[in-house]
């Protein structure tokens, strides 16, 4: 996964974090790397209402449009 791909939110582990959970099933753009709990990658997804968080990589599937 590269930054400013498309990719759709397929899961949300966070349970801190209910805003996002709604976020399954959306299409976001990959703003950057992250590394999260204990090495695994993450990335930060920016979606268009302007709202953005983390996702692990297993959350999150390629769009190819």
């Amino acid at each position: 996964m590269q930054v400013g791909q498309k990719v759709r939110i397929r899961g949300f582990q966070d349970k801190g974090a209910p805003e996002f959970a709604n976020k399954v099933g959306e299409v976001g753009i990959i703003k950057e790397p992250k590394i999260v709990d204990g090495g695994k990658m993450g990335y930060i997804v920016a979606f268009n209402d302007n709202a953005s968080t983390w996702f692990f990589q297993d959350e999150l599937e390629e769009v190819w449009a």
